[in-house]
């Protein structure tokens, strides 16, 4: 039997250098967002919107005050265009806006008019 012999060697590792840990804290404000993070930052942000516009449209549909109007009578050959577009030209509106407000008023569910049939219109 033969003996072999293990001379003790001291073997130095190597070791690669790393990256110096910071001590410091990021900076209070910064902030990053992960995609999830963005959609609800801008989801919230249309609600906030719509939110502020319904409350408005609320507020000016309070204050709206009586339209003054008055009663025509539809004469042979008249449509809801020409009435709308004769008032149009005094009041300045647009005049499909005009016949939307014509149709509201009488509770109309088409531009169908008959000769003698009272409207109720804006006063001009």
């Amino acid at each position: 039997m033969s003996t072999a012999t293990i001379a003790p060697q001291h073997v130095t590792r190597v070791q690669r250098p790393r990256a110096p840990r910071s001590t410091q804290r990021p900076a209070q404000g910064e902030l990053r967002l992960t995609r999830r993070g963005r959609v609800v930052v801008v989801l919230l942000g249309l609600l906030v919107a719509a939110a502020v516009a319904v409350a408005f449209s609320a507020v000016s549909a309070a204050t709206d005050e009586a339209m003054p109007t008055q009663e025509i009578v539809v004469g042979s050959g008249d449509t809801l265009w020409d009435i709308a577009g004769e008032i149009s030209a005094e009041t300045g509106e647009s005049v499909t806006s005009t016949i939307s407000l014509i149709e509201d008023l009488n509770g109309l569910d088409n531009d169908m008019l008959l000769a003698g049939q009272t409207l109720v219109v804006p006063a001009s």
